[in-house]
This record gives C-alpha cells, structure tokens and sequence, in this order.
C-alpha cells in the first residue's frame, strides 16, 4: 500500500514501506523520487531511489520500483527506470543498482531489456522470505567508461557482505 497524503486515500501498489521511510527519501533524495499520474490524477506508479558509495563505487540505486496492476504492460516501468538513470548520470554516477527477487522472473526479464546485467546473487537476500535469493543487478553510465562495475561476480555473497 502507498499512502498518497495529496489524496487522502492509499493506492494498492507492490511495495510497501512505512509513511516514515518514504519521507527519508523525500527529505534525503527528493531528485530520486518520481510519481506517475494519469490525467485523472489516479497514481500509476512510481520509482524511488538513492545515490550512495564510495568512490568508483558511487551509484544510483533503485530502491522501490511498482506500477499499479491497471497500467502494467504499457512501458511505464521503463520510462520511470529511465528518469532515475538520467539522474545518476547529472550525478555522475559510475553505475545503477538495484535488488530483484530470483523467481521475479518477469522483472528480471525486463530489466535485461533495459540492460541491466546480474551482477552477483545475494543469498538469502529477503528477511520475510529467508528461503529467496535476490540478484544485484547494474546498468553502467557513461561515467564508467571501462565498463568495471557491471563484471560479474562469480560466487554468491550474503547480505552482510552486500555495500
């Protein structure tokens, strides 16, 4: 659920964080945070995201990514991973990360489309869910010119082991 306090009214979408979470990355990364609304002022979805890391590790990072079940299919998830890329090449980002379960098959699908790559398996990666993996997956900008930071790991690591 996503409350939209502009409405008045909660919104089914996948994700669900706590009001307090999302005002973290309101207050922390406002640039990162895009809402998708039909003409009729319905939300459709949104992205919400950060830039974080040390040096040739500073990147963008989806953290939240839904599109209500009405608008599904119709490239929207695209055009919101699209904004959030275009914000971390303006920030000069090496690269864009993001956590994907292992069975979301069709996430992971599409995320390929968009050129995204998995990068390392994260074992065990979702604490409700101790049994499901999740794949670190990355897209590299311009700034990584060498392409260093989308090289696949070749073992899993856990999720203490995960910057």
């Amino acid at each position: 659920m996503f409350l939209a306090p502009r409405y008045g009214v909660i919104y089914t979408l996948t994700e669900t964080y706590g009001l307090s979470f999302y005002m973290l990355y309101l207050a922390h990364w406002p640039e990162y945070v895009q809402v998708a609304e039909s003409p009729s002022g319905e939300i459709m979805g949104y992205i919400m995201g950060k830039a974080e890391g040390p040096g040739e590790s500073w990147h963008g990072h989806v953290t939240a990514l839904t599109v209500s079940p009405d608008h599904r299919r119709l490239g929207l998830a695209a055009k919101l991973m699209k904004y959030l890329e275009d914000i971390s090449e303006k920030k000069q980002a090496y690269f864009v990360d993001l956590f994907v379960r292992v069975s979301n098959k069709v996430a992971i699908q599409m995320y390929q489309q968009l050129g995204y790559i998995v990068y390392r398996t994260v074992l065990e990666y979702y604490s409700g869910d101790p049994d499901e993996d999740a794949y670190d997956m990355r897209k590299a900008l311009s700034r990584d010119v060498s392409k260093q930071s989308v090289i696949p790991l070749t073992h899993p690591v856990r999720p203490e082991d995960v910057e």
